[in-house]
């Protein structure tokens, strides 16, 4: 490439780093200020709330609240609690849960992130590989009559899909493949007594705990991937470029891979990044139904037990797994269409 090209390139990935940046400031200050501007002492609630427990917690609520207002800097003033929390999130410090004392909040999310990981990265990669796919078949003229009809007919089942949560349809699936046909366990991530690890007994359990999770999220998400795939192919197939090639008697398979498809890609890939957040959401009411051990379910409970400041350390989590995704799609942009790099779009 010329030097303007590496300009441009270089100018390109430093705006989107820069956007980035303040995103994640804003956000994380946005997820400082909630908690605060609420009404109430959530600490003082949430102790009080166990005093019921009795016995020698019931004893030391005061010392555990005079704990979290010493180490958090309750009575100081808000700017002062602010710099600490900002000290906190770069050290990696997000504070001791109120749910799981004392236990630490990175500790916990150290154990069910990797299931939630797992499990989305797993879900998402299949429903937006399959609407995909699917989603440009169906925009394609070229197919065998027989084979579109087939695929038409799939159009009202994925509008059907598209419009109900995916707790439902996994309630809906717990129902027929675990009460009447008995072929997947009832929920949790892994059987009793196997330990996690990865031989091949560990290895399958957990996919055997999976699976109805991820078919739920799959069959929620992927026909509205494929809709909207279907819609902008149909878009595509209008340009002259689309003309062009086919006027040069290029191969069929070539001008829906390189032409068609690749242009389609950018605005899909877009939602993708943007869908992040929203399967994310999406999956703590799956997890409750399957009481999968992941992040969605600690989040379920944090948020039934007043535990803010596990609903902030996952918040955090939330927010840069969204702005890392929107980051690395604008990375992925001008590999996608040349006219970014060249800043021709």
């Amino acid at each position: 490439p010329n030097d303007s090209t590496k300009t441009m390139t270089l100018g390109y990935v430093g705006r989107r780093l820069g956007l980035f940046c303040f995103i994640a400031v804003a956000a994380f200050s946005l997820n400082f200020m909630i908690p605060h501007i609420l009404p109430g002492d959530p600490i003082r609630e949430r102790f009080t709330t166990l005093q019921g427990y009795g016995g020698q917690f019931k004893a030391d609520v005061e010392e555990l609240i005079a704990i979290y207002d010493k180490k958090f800097g309750f009575d100081q003033p808000l700017w002062k609690q602010y710099l600490r929390y900002w000290g906190d999130v770069l050290r990696g410090d997000l504070g001791q849960s109120a749910s799981h004392f004392p236990a630490e909040v990175t500790t916990m999310l150290r154990i069910t992130l990797p299931w939630s990981v797992g499990l989305l990265v797993t879900a998402t990669a299949i429903s937006f590989a399959i609407g995909t796919l699917l989603g440009a078949l169906l925009a394609w003229p070229a197919l065998p009559k027989a084979f579109r009809g087939s695929l038409t007919s799939t159009v009202p089942l994925m509008m059907v899909a598209a419009s109900i949560p995916s707790f439902l349809i996994g309630i809906v699936l717990v129902f027929f493949f675990v009460i009447i046909w008995n072929f997947f366990p009832p929920g949790r991530g892994i059987a009793v007594g196997v330990e996690v690890g990865f031989g091949w007994k560990s290895i399958s359990s957990m996919i055997d705990h999976a699976f109805l999770p991820a078919m739920s999220m799959v069959l929620a998400t992927a026909g509205l991937y494929a809709l909207t795939m279907r819609g902008m192919m149909v878009t595509v197939m209008g340009e002259d470029y689309i003309t062009l090639a086919k006027a040069k008697g290029l191969k069929g398979a070539r001008i829906f891979l390189w032409y068609a498809l690749r242009t389609a890609l950018l605005p899909q890939a877009t939602a993708l990044a943007l869908s992040i957040g929203h399967v994310v959401t999406g999956s703590i009411l799956v997890e409750t139904v399957f009481a999968y051990p992941g992040v969605g379910n600690l989040l379920f409970e944090s948020i039934r037990s007043n535990d803010f400041f596990m609903i902030q350390g996952i918040a955090v989590i939330l927010i840069l797994a969204t702005a890392v995704s929107l980051l690395f799609m604008d990375l992925l942009y001008p590999l996608i269409d040349p006219r970014i790099r060249s800043g021709q779009a």
